[in-house]
């Protein structure tokens, strides 16, 4: 079968820039964070579903509830609130790499928005079973703000692997 252009291969992906983006993100989710507005998205979990889904042994449940710990000690949250729904997020992600990357972005769209929208459920959840009053309806958005930024994490976050290792005209990969 001849790949088309847009199906290129990828180079692999260096760990180091795994963690970078995954350090990037967390800071960014931190800042993002401080705002203290609930519709915004929730960076670092899109990081997380994302190299969970493409790279799964790398980037796993462990990764996942080490950085929601650390997102719940930056915002104060409950211990372990934000670690369970990035951890079942990450489950998700394992438990569907390999059918996923079959479609294109806007059926993967589609198709990640129930994981977004139950991972803020069980944060919500969480908060409300331990006495918290409800944070109001714009936190309904933050789901779908974080499924939009799927093509954009899909377009930086493969940046790197695009490239050509060594270009030229007989060999374009």
């Amino acid at each position: 079968m001849i790949m088309s252009r847009r199906e290129a291969l990828l180079l692999p992906v260096s760990p180091w820039f795994v963690a970078l983006s995954l350090l990037m993100s967390l800071l960014l989710s931190m800042l993002l964070g401080m705002s203290q507005a609930l519709w915004l998205p929730d960076v670092l979990a899109v990081s997380i579903f994302f190299w969970g889904i493409h790279q799964p042994r790398r980037v796993g449940m462990a990764t996942a509830f080490i950085l929601g710990l650390w997102m719940d000690v930056q915002h104060s949250a409950l211990l372990g609130q934000h670690a369970l729904s990035y951890v079942v997020l990450s489950y998700f992600a394992f438990s569907m790499h390999r059918r996923l990357l079959w479609f294109p972005i806007k059926e993967q769209m589609l198709q990640i928005l129930p994981f977004f929208i139950l991972a803020e459920a069980i944060g919500l959840l969480i908060r409300l079973s331990t006495g918290d009053d409800f944070p109001g309806w714009t936190m309904l958005l933050s789901p779908f703000i974080e499924t939009l930024l799927w093509p954009v994490a899909n377009f930086i976050l493969l940046a790197p692997q695009r490239r050509a290792h060594d270009p030229d005209a007989n060999r374009p990969i």
